[in-house]
């Protein structure tokens, strides 16, 4: 198999579709993608269509890049409409990388914390709810500041931190909960971060890839690390994905390797999920030193300016990973024109 420093054109291959909304995180993919000569189109998830007569696309293989955070950007109905053309293609045979199961998990939070439950491993207290007025019943027993996490979120949309009872049955009372996309939240236990950072952990096909320590600015949920344009040394990273505000944001990042014990956690937790990529969040709560995982992302932005900050460039595996899977799509084809043409050639 040919690896990510061998570019060349692949004539005989269907093109690979990347279904994505976001118009600047997979600027680096599509980068490697036309350095190696793979063909390749861009599906607009937020103005789609499909056909559920048709039994065949003309794709090696459908890359799922739709974000649950799409709806903050004018684009809610990518959300679920997401779902059903993964279903379709699924049910007519077409590879998918992160499908209809991996998106269910990515469209909510409570069915991740299931996984880990079901797993036997840590993750912060938490309830479901779908109706505000559940919210302070909800959070009995649970240790203060707590969380109002929306199922679907995204970027850290749609989590609010409340620090008392008071403060929260305040806010039920006033109507400012907001239940999210779906009507449904988490009330989370808010647990204070070891050392000021979580822990994002990339795996590819439920391997470790990378891992990484974000700081989030303060008061701030969003994580993502395509927008972390800084170092914690105060270095300015660079990269086509970095957000045009993000040196603003304080987000700050650096390469970190977590315990082999975290890994082996980690790696279950993407199998069990059937994540073809993507990252597993967790944080050390500091008044107890355990660690608790609390995300599970299966839209994976890589880091900014990657080289700089974990020594190498992921969007290369990833890219990787896709000719790997297009290619047990395509060879069947390519084998049955070839023994064609040869049918062909033998007539006289």
């Amino acid at each position: 198999m040919r690896r990510h420093s061998d570019p060349q054109p692949w004539t005989a291959m269907q093109p690979i579709a990347i279904y994505h909304e976001h118009p600047d995180w997979f600027k680096p993919l599509f980068a490697e993608l036309e350095r190696r000569g793979l063909p390749y189109v861009r599906l607009d998830a937020s103005a789609h269509a499909f056909d559920p007569s048709e039994d065949d696309v003309p794709y090696s293989l459908v890359v799922n890049r739709a974000s649950p955070s799409a709806y903050l950007r004018g684009h809610r109905q990518s959300t679920f409409h997401t779902l059903h053309w993964l279903r379709h293609l699924e049910r007519i045979g077409i590879p998918v990388v992160n499908g209809s199961q991996v998106y269910a998990f990515e469209l909510s939070k409570a069915s991740q914390l299931d996984l880990l439950e079901e797993l036997g491993l840590p993750y912060p207290r938490s309830r479901a709810i779908n109706d505000a007025s559940r919210a302070v019943e909800a959070a009995h027993g649970l240790r203060y500041p707590v969380l109002i996490k929306a199922n679907i979120g995204g970027s850290g949309a749609g989590i609010v931190r409340y620090e008392s009872e008071a403060a929260l049955a305040g806010a039920v009372s006033r109507g400012e909960l907001n239940l999210g996309v779906d009507g449904v939240a988490l009330v989370q236990e808010s647990a204070p971060l070891r050392n000021g950072h979580i822990v994002r952990v990339e795996t590819l096909g439920g391997k470790y890839l990378y891992g990484i320590k974000v700081f989030p600015a303060v008061g701030s949920f969003d994580l993502c690390p395509a927008d972390a344009c800084q170092t914690t040394d105060g270095v300015e990273l660079v990269g086509a994905a970095c957000a045009a505000d993000a040196p603003k944001t304080g987000l700050r990042v650096e390469g970190y390797e977590p315990p082999k014990e975290i890994i082996e956690q980690v790696e279950a937790i993407s199998r069990r999920a059937g994540l073809d990529i993507g990252g597993i969040e967790y944080l050390v709560d500091d008044r107890d030193g355990k660690h608790y995982f609390y995300d599970i992302n299966a839209l994976s932005n890589f880091v900014a300016d990657p080289e700089s900050v974990i020594g190498f460039n992921p969007w290369g595996q990833f890219v990787d990973y896709l000719v790997d899977r297009s290619a047990s799509r395509s060879a069947p084809r390519r084998a049955a024109t070839a023994l064609a043409e040869d049918h062909v050639a033998a007539l006289p």
